[in-house]
């Protein structure tokens, strides 16, 4: 693990204290969960969090999620059903965002939650997520660690090449593992599917023993109920052509199982050449953003099987084609 300020390496085997002091003073810092590097600040802080906003050229109605070290931590800043105990016990800590009613008294700055009344909480599943989070004894609120609207950050090595100048210190915790974001539930009534993600749909219904319903933000909306619902989200500077069944000789393949035939090979990359949605989804950002540095146009996608992790997969990209804001 290392500690990177700006474009310095620090070298530092416990990362939790310099950066709970960072964050203490109002400052930036991103960090490795098990899903994709955050970016986080002091979600109490509502100066901090806005620098968090201006960092990442977010739009501030997009609200942000907060990260929690325990269950008893996340009952104080929000207000927890039946249902939303039942899952945050199957699945926490890990890749699940529950949105729920602010808790009387919420520490949480009224910015990171878009002046919403309720807000989105999780613990994160990674030793040294966790270990700032209790170091600083604060929520922390913590979108992925890019620049608005691109492709989410998997290493260090990412952030820095979105936010260099921009943010106080990069905690380098090697690649993480999931790759994707937290799927995120609304709980504020009957359960719904407000993003898939790192938790698959079939493991959350299974725990609940009911189908879950399907929110999703329509084109143009602007004011999401929940992080990662614009319409186009994620997005390379290339265009995404998705279900792709032949690739053009000016486009970059991004192949899932058996490439392509005519695929240029120093312009293709394999989410996984033996089919499997695991491996697709730890490495779907990070082909995403080496074929977009090849200069292509255009990336042709394969088509993507949509059960288990594939769901998620195919949200992503999905919002990575969609027409962008002019």
């Amino acid at each position: 693990m290392s500690l990177i300020l700006t474009t310095k390496t620090v070298p530092g085997a416990d990362a939790a204290r310099p950066a709970a002091e960072c964050l203490a003073a109002g400052g930036l810092v991103a960090f490795p969960t098990e899903t994709v590097y955050g970016l986080g600040a002091d979600g109490t802080n509502g100066e901090a969090v806005a620098r968090l906003y201006a960092a990442k050229g977010r739009p501030s109605f997009n609200p942000l999620i907060a990260h929690l070290p325990t269950l008893e931590a996340a009952q104080r800043v929000a207000v927890f059903s039946e249902t939303a105990l039942k899952l945050a016990q199957a699945f926490w800590p890990g890749p699940l965002t529950l949105v729920l009613p602010k808790a009387p008294g919420c520490p949480v700055s009224e910015l990171a939650t878009a002046g919403l009344d309720t807000v989105a909480v999780r613990i994160p599943a990674h030793p040294v997520a966790l270990a700032i989070l209790k170091a600083l004894g604060r929520p922390i609120v913590a979108p992925s660690a890019n620049r608005s609207g691109h492709v989410s950050p998997t290493t260090a090595a990412h952030v820095l090449h979105d936010l260099d100048g921009r943010i106080d210190l990069i905690v380098d915790g090697g690649p993480v593992n999931v790759g994707v974001e937290s799927t995120i539930i609304g709980c504020t009534g009957a359960p719904v599917l407000l993003r898939p993600g790192g938790t698959p749909r079939d493991e959350i219904e299974g725990v609940l023993g009911i189908s879950l319903g399907r929110i999703e933000t329509a084109p143009g909306h602007d004011n999401p109920l929940a992080p990662g619902m614009l319409e186009s989200h994620y997005a390379p500077k290339a265009a995404v052509r998705l279900n792709a069944t032949d690739v053009k000789n000016d486009e970059a393949l991004l192949a899932f199982g058996e490439a392509l035939p005519g695929a240029r090979p120093e312009r293709t990359l394999n989410l996984s050449p033996r089919g499997d949605l695991i491996e697709a989804a730890a490495n779907l950002f990070g082909h995403l953003r080496t074929l977009d540095d090849t200069a292509t146009r255009t990336i042709a996608v394969m088509p993507i099987p949509s059960h288990g992790l594939g769901e998620a997969i195919n949200d992503r990209l999905r919002r990575a084609a969609a027409d962008r804001p002019s």
